[in-house]
């Protein structure tokens, strides 16, 4: 099954997107937080052409809004608005105007409406960006009965220590590109257009590795895990995971945005075999504990000759997998990015992990899930989710269309 038309140019090259950035079905499927443009370029034996990764466009029109399914790309930032006093559903609708069309030009690379800095448009970098709605705004909206199936706030589970910093929010823009020039850039300009209609709550960015790394190779992250295997390919059910057929979030999605911090000081004391223990794969290479390369089927049945299972009853990916919980117990599509925000005031390092996750319906789908990891789940004891937001992610649009409009419109 073919990605959504998230069509991409390039200006002054004559290599093929497949062969420049190496975005393959099993790339998408295995590693969505994939290898970045510059590394799948230097793996065929050369460096890219002058300039291609920060010209590279990602259409910003269609079916469905870029930045889901798009092939993750480096950096990443989430900000997340609060509305203020007084905004109606028609003020939303004329943000939702701007928005679309300042997006629409910085993700083509030209200059938004009143840029302040319009040269730093000319290198959108794959530039992506994508809106989404929070429990609380259809309610300020005044349009609670347009709540799409399932989309409940998040509930905080009992292994949750959130932080209001990091926690709810009207309005999501998230914001992602190959530079980080360019992402600034964008949210700079996003952020000076929603003043009059809402407030920043709270900002988080995140990275993943840019060079370096094989084309489709999963990335690692700040715990040394590859993280995202899982992950469903377009050929095995990608679309009904990820987009909603609910009435006006008919080719939308859902969103949750954790931010999970790790204690990597306690983490980095763990013997290797524990560490993989504790996650349910190899360190060295992502495969299963029961055998295989990476991208095998787990075998949770198979035990040591000491009859213990080989990959743990409390191991992550055994909680986290349908396989080994049964049909239904829920499929998502994962987009995660470290962070590393230095040393808070006690001293304690803020890092970890901006764990995205998007899916159809999110309360039989996400929620599932999390209830099973925070009942139980090896890595507890080395990870704290301290931020959870939610919201939903209104389809695309065509030119001459705005998004959020079979909503507000």
């Amino acid at each position: 099954m073919p990605l959504p038309p998230e069509t991409e140019s390039h200006q002054s090259t004559r290599l093929s997107r497949r062969r420049l950035f190496g975005y393959t079905a099993a790339g998408v499927g295995g590693a969505l937080a994939g290898a970045g443009a510059v590394s799948a370029a230097t793996a065929l034996g050369g460096e890219p052409p002058a300039d291609a990764v920060g010209r590279r466009t990602v259409a910003f029109h269609g079916a469905h809004q870029a930045g889901v399914t798009t092939p993750a790309q480096a950096r990443a930032v989430f900000v997340g608005f609060g509305l203020r006093q007084g905004i109606d559903a028609a003020a939303v609708g004329r943000l939702m105007r701007l928005w679309t069309q300042d997006a629409a030009a910085l993700t083509a690379g030209r200059a938004a409406t009143a840029d302040p800095a319009p040269a730093l448009a000319e290198r959108p970098a794959g530039l992506t960006v994508t809106f989404g709605f929070g429990p609380g705004l259809f309610t300020a909206i005044g349009r609670p009965e347009a709540v799409p199936a399932g989309f409940v706030p998040a509930p905080e589970f009992t292994i949750d220590r959130l932080d209001a910093r990091w926690t709810g929010g009207d309005l999501l823009v998230q914001v992602c590109a190959d530079d980080s020039l360019a992402v600034a850039h964008a949210v700079r300009v996003l952020v000076v257009g929603a003043r009059p209609f809402a407030s920043v709550r709270w900002q988080q960015s995140g990275f993943l590795p840019h060079a370096g790394v094989a084309p489709g190779a999963t990335p690692r992250n700040l715990m040394g895990q590859v993280d995202g295997t899982a992950n469903p390919a377009p050929e095995n059910g990608l679309d009904e995971v990820v987009w909603s057929a609910d009435g006006w979030l008919a080719g939308g999605t859902t969103m949750i945005l954790r931010r999970i911090r790790m204690d990597l000081d306690t983490w980095d004391r763990v013997a290797p075999e524990s560490q993989e223990r504790a996650i349910g794969r190899r360190l060295s290479d992502g495969a299963p504990l029961s055998g295989g390369a990476e991208r095998d089927t787990p075998d949770y049945a198979v035990r040591d000759h000491h009859g213990k299972l080989v990959i743990p009853a409390d191991a992550h990916v055994r909680r986290a997998s349908e396989q080994a919980n049964g049909p239904g117990s829920g499929r998502i599509l994962r987009r995660g990015y470290s962070y590393d925000d230095g040393v808070d005031a006690t001293g304690q390092a803020d890092c970890g992990l901006l764990f995205a996750a998007y899916q159809a319906r999110f309360d039989s789908q996400f929620l599932p899930i999390q209830r099973r990891l925070a009942e139980l789940d090896a890595l507890n004891a080395w990870t704290t989710p301290i931020g959870s937001a939610v919201f939903a992610i209104p389809p695309g649009c065509q030119e001459g269309g705005w998004i959020g409009q079979g909503l507000l419109g």
